[in-house]
Order: structure tokens, then C-alpha cells, then sequence
């Protein structure tokens, strides 16, 4: 099939890029609110925020898709195209996880143990800024690839730089708090809940910063 010359030039794919990056951290938002709600004991929003986090997920799937779908073959774009879609399925791995940490503290009502429960604010808590930097991320890639500035690449670099630290520090996180929930909790049915939960938490980071890798592989020269 031949395409025409004006499906070559179609909006660029990297505006909706960014309506869904900023779904992203506007759920990330969202879960952190919900999380020191659960972990209280006293919260009558956990429903209405897991309801609205998961009207987010929704939206983000539609973004999601449109790239996908409305993307011609041939057109002509800054990236290959192969390490753009390897970006997105990161960035909307992200909110998925939140999605899922949300419905597993929900399978326990009657919030979390005492004894983990400042740690698990915290790691929650040390997931947030990845997620937050993604959207910076997609922006100053919309301006790189307009630009071609060697300043902007080397600030791209540095914010990757700064989201992969922020993933370390998660990750050290989560084996310190996976190693508290075995030593101070002794129901085997709350340890697997809470492992479970943990590694879904540190998954969010980890895919935040697998989206930056690829970002990092679209920007190589």
C-alpha cells in the first residue's frame, strides 16, 4: 500500500506520549495518598482513590492503544520505531503495577501490620520520584529530537542518571523491608501478602527505570 506524502508528517506521536506519561505520575499521585490512608486504619477514600486509579489505568490503555493503532507503517519519525514502542510498554508497565499494589492492599481491610507499616510508607514513598521525573523525561525528549542540542541530550542523560539512582535507592528499600517481614512476622499468610505487595511496589520503580533505559537507547548515537 502507498502511503501519501501527508501521513508521512501526522502529529507526532510523542505528544500523546506525554498525555499518557502525565497519566502516569497523576496516578502515582494518587496511590501514595491512598497508601498512608490504607496503612492509618482510618480511611473512608481507599475505595474511591483504588476506583479512580483504575479509571486512570483505563485512560492510559486508550492513549496506549491510539499510539499504537494510528501510528502508519512508514512514517517518518526522529526514534526508531521499535525502541518508542519498547518505551511505552515500560511507561505503561508503571501505572499497571500501581494498579495491581492498590488491589493487593485492599485484600487486606484491616490495613498492615504495625510493625512494617512506617517501612512500607517509605518504600511507597521511594517510588514516587521515578515516576514523577517520567513525564520531565518525555518533555525534554520532544525538545531533543525538535532540537538536536548536545546540552539538552547531556541533560536527558543526567535525569535518566537521577531515576536510576532513585530505583537503587527502592530497591535497597525493599530487601530491607522484606527482610523485616520475615523476622518480626510470624502468620505465614500476612508474610505472603506483604512479600507479595512489597515486590509489586518495587516493580513500579523498576519499570520506571527500564522506561528510561530505552530512552536512553533512543538518544545513543
Amino acid at each position: 500500500m502507498r502511503l501519501s506524502l501527508a501521513s508521512l508528517f501526522i502529529k507526532s506521536p510523542f505528544e500523546e506520549l506525554q498525555r499518557h506519561a502525565d497519566k502516569v505520575k497523576e496516578c502515582a499521585k494518587l496511590f501514595k495518598q491512598a497508601a498512608a490512608c490504607h496503612v492509618s486504619e482510618d480511611c473512608e477514600s481507599f475505595d474511591l482513590l483504588t476506583e479512580q486509579v483504575a479509571r486512570m489505568e483505563s485512560e492510559a490503555d486508550d492513549i496506549k492503544r491510539r499510539i499504537r493503532n494510528h501510528l502508519p507503517r512508514g512514517i517518518l519519525m526522529p526514534v526508531d520505531k521499535f525502541q518508542f514502542f519498547q518505551y511505552l510498554r515500560e511507561q505503561d508497565k508503571v501505572i499497571d503495577e500501581v494498579e495491581d499494589a492498590m488491589f493487593w492492599l485492599s485484600f487486606r481491610p484491616r490495613g498492615v501490620p504495625h510493625e512494617i507499616a512506617t517501612d512500607l510508607i517509605h518504600l511507597v514513598d521511594s517510588v514516587i520520584p521515578p515516576i514523577d521525573k517520567l513525564p520531565d523525561l518525555v518533555a525534554m525528549a520532544t525538545e531533543y529530537f525538535r532540537s538536536r542540542s548536545e546540552a539538552q541530550r547531556n541533560k536527558m542523560k543526567s535525569l535518566i542518571r537521577d531515576i536510576r539512582q532513585d530505583e537503587r535507592e527502592a530497591d535497597h528499600l525493599e530487601r530491607e523491608l522484606k527482610f523485616k517481614i520475615f523476622s518480626s512476622i510470624k502468620d505465614p499468610l500476612i508474610v505472603f501478602h506483604m512479600i507479595r505487595l512489597v515486590e509489586i511496589v518495587g516493580d513500579i520503580a523498576d519499570h520506571a527505570q527500564n522506561a528510561s533505559d530505552r530512552m536512553r537507547a533512543m538518544i545513543a548515537k
